[in-house]
């Protein structure tokens, strides 16, 4: 017991600060993609209730923020635009927007007001090349005049904005993070927006809480708990606000996951006795064993392209490494080769894997606990973070272009962002320790 306690504590716990190396492959994550040049100007107020002001700025910092940070835009200074701002489509200059200094390609412009206990929202997204059909996308939104409604409705227009510009694929303004917060004094699952706003406690356990996965359908946040006198899975409602009944397994269980149709939980139990990879019905019915290899397999986690696929955590040839298997434990395949590596996820589109991987590991060793993202067909990487504390529990955005994980760079644990190519970092969260992120699926 004592050696599994030790293994299961240094494989989802266990980081020792040092230096970062350097080696870069081209993986294909979004690298070299043209970006489009955008003009965010402020929306202009319809209104002159007083209480509009900070609405109208909590919206337009919003919008300028989600696009900013969508990775396939690059976001024209607001110091580059012209002095008149359009509100409707008859106020805008065309050529004043398309040509130096702006010299931008579209223009998201609109207006934003309070009338009573509503805000409404008119909004366009102009082409300012195509003088002869420039408008690409006009909306309206009426909502509930509150702090929150106005980021709402600005993360709804970035996301139309990004999915018309965007190949298609869905922005992520409107998406969730859970994670694992200490600041009341004991770790509790809590969940923000993506941009790290509106950070909000879920359980209130007074225990340790580990390891949230939010289901596919965004109703439920499966996690583990210390609460109950074990360390044993549990299961908390979002619809309900509150934690539901979960069955409870022999011995220790840690790190459930989803599949990607929500049908399933894997996760890993030594109910049986050394921790190995169970898969269970999602209400818990019906577990079945999928490894059987001494030195503890841990961190599982589904392909969500497959749905198949499982990506996990074994000690079996020694220090941990990341394997591969079909989800009926045929077919394992060894993934990283040496080092310490732990915390697999896969990308939306199957193709990669972002993981926590120390390198060259041991006493003296030089490198650093950094993220990585490997292409599992070439078995190629690219290493993202450099450098910057240590780094661990990387998790991907639904749209494939972002990666939120925690890091110690800036002091005590918390939750930061980047683009998949490691690119624009960014922290979300500042109050105590938090850690171990998962990004919802939508």
């Amino acid at each position: 017991m004592r050696k599994l306690v030790l293994f299961l504590l240094t494989t989802l716990l266990f980081v020792i600060p040092s230096a970062a190396q350097t080696d870069w492959i081209r993986t294909g994550t979004g690298l070299g993609v043209e970006k489009v040049r955008i003009a965010v100007p402020d929306f202009k107020t319809s209104s002159t209730d007083p209480a509009n002001a900070d609405l109208l700025k909590t919206f337009n910092d919003t919008l300028f923020n989600d696009l900013t940070y969508a990775g396939i835009f690059d976001v024209v200074s607001k110091s580059f635009y012209p002095l008149q701002i359009p509100g409707t489509p008859p106020e805008i200059q065309l050529a004043s927007w398309g040509n130096p200094p702006p010299n931008a390609a579209m223009v998201a412009f609109g207006n934003f007001g309070k009338s009573g206990d509503d805000v409404a929202m008119q909004g366009w997204l102009f082409d300012v090349k195509n003088t002869a059909s420039p408008q690409v996308l006009g909306k309206q939104y009426r909502e509930k005049a509150t702090t929150e409604n106005a980021r709402v409705i600005a993360h709804r227009f970035a996301n139309e904005i990004i999915f018309r510009l965007g190949g298609g694929i869905p922005g992520i303004a409107e998406t969730k993070i859970a994670f694992i917060s200490a600041r009341t004094g004991h770790k509790e699952v809590w969940m923000m927006d993506y941009d790290g706003a509106g950070q909000t406690q879920l359980t209130k356990l007074g225990s340790i809480s580990l390891s949230p996965r939010i289901s596919p359908d965004n109703g439920r946040v499966a996690f583990t708990t210390f609460a109950r006198g074990g360390v044993d899975l549990a299961m908390y409602s979002l619809e309900l606000g509150r934690t539901v009944t979960f069955p409870r397994f022999a011995g220790t269980n840690v790190s459930p996951a989803w599949s990607a149709d929500g049908t399933k939980l894997a996760f890993s139990s030594s109910m049986r006795g050394d921790p190995e990879i169970f898969i269970a019905d999602a209400n818990g019915a019906n577990p079945k064993r999928v490894t059987a290899n001494k030195g503890g397999n841990v961190s599982p986690v589904w392909n969500p392209k497959t749905g198949t696929q499982i990506a996990f955590v074994s000690g079996r040839s020694g220090l941990p490494q990341i394997y591969t298997m079909e989800s009926d434990g045929t077919n394992l395949q060894q993934v990283t080769d040496g080092g310490y590596a732990v915390s697999p996820s896969w990308s939306p589109n199957g193709q990669f894997l972002a993981f926590a991987w120390r390198r060259k590991y041991g006493p003296g060793a030089p490198g650093g606990q950094d993220i990585y993202v490997m292409d599992i067909a070439s078995k190629q990487w690219v290493q993202l973070t450099h450098d910057s504390g240590v780094n661990d529990f990387p998790s991907w955005s639904p749209d494939g272009r972002h990666i939120v994980f925690e890091s110690t760079r800036s002091g005590g644990t918390q939750i930061w962002t980047m683009l998949a190519d490691g690119s624009q970092e960014r922290q979300l969260t500042n109050s105590g320790h938090n850690q171990q992120p998962n990004w919802s699926f939508k």
